[in-house]
């Protein structure tokens, strides 16, 4: 383990060298990094196999497109979060309701912004936590926006546990969930991830029309009742389409109650 460890050390050093250096050839690497040269050949063969480091025809090894990837994915996410949190906080202070903003991270939902509501008893969410596409409404709104495909395959390969218990856990209704969320243009979710708690989520779309994020209003389930629902609905549904246009969409979005 801790040759292991010694191993992704090194191989951090070796690409850090790309932050001042744009190109550079196996000798210079070995130099400025002080790396043996038969360690150095065999961690440039894994880091160019796994796409962090790309070699042209002149021998010059340069940072791999895997790294545009992820500076595209990252810039992506910040850009989402300074643009959606003043819409946010006007969202929270419509509504007096916590707001979340959430991305898909894999077969998992992040929460990557909050804006938390002032009511002394509030719903315990933080930034960085996670949840399973399957379970909340900020995280299946993601879900119900993905292609058909995309969804059959993460439905026939995940576990529907329950975590709350209102968490959906057959297969079938989770189905008539979300083509119900992509008809309506929002989702409600009660109990799901925490008992006697519910949560209302709209999808953040980008100028290619995919989804990027969802927001939510989430609180404890006896402020979502009666006429309060319908208005945070709008509410949230209103501020998703702010966030969306901001972000390039230029689609008609319209949302059932």
């Amino acid at each position: 383990m801790q040759a292991n460890n010694k191993t992704v050390v090194k191989s951090m050093q070796i690409l850090t060298l790309f932050i001042k250096y744009p190109k550079l050839t196996f000798t210079e690497m070995m130099e400025y990094s002080g790396v043996p040269k038969t360690s150095l050949h065999r961690m440039i063969g894994s880091l160019e196999e796994m796409g962090f480091l790309t070699k042209d025809a002149q021998g010059y090894y340069s940072l791999g497109l895997l790294f545009l990837q992820f500076g595209q994915l990252v810039a992506n996410r910040l850009d989402i979060r300074s643009i959606a949190k003043p819409v946010m906080e006007t969202l929270r202070d419509d509504v007096e309701e916590a707001v979340n903003l959430i991305v898909r991270d894999g077969n998992e939902a992040m929460y990557i912004e909050k804006v938390d509501t002032l009511h002394p008893v509030r719903l315990y969410t933080s930034i960085g936590r996670r949840s399973p596409l399957y379970a909340g409404a900020c995280s299946r709104i993601i879900l119900a926006h993905l292609s058909e495909k995309e969804q059959e395959e993460y439905i026939n390969q995940t576990e529907l546990t329950p975590i709350g218990i209102g968490t959906i856990t057959d297969k079938k209704k989770l189905r008539n969930a979300l083509k119900e969320a992509k008809e309506k243009g929002y989702t409600i979710s009660t109990s799901e991830l925490e008992n006697f708690t519910t949560s209302v989520s709209a999808p953040i779309l980008n100028h290619q029309n995919e989804v990027v994020a969802g927001i939510s209003v989430a609180g404890i389930e006896a402020r979502f009742q009666g006429d309060r629902l319908p208005f945070i609905i709008q509410k949230v549904t209103e501020a998703a389409i702010v966030i969306s246009e901001k972000l390039g969409y230029e689609g008609s979005f319209k949302y059932q109650t």
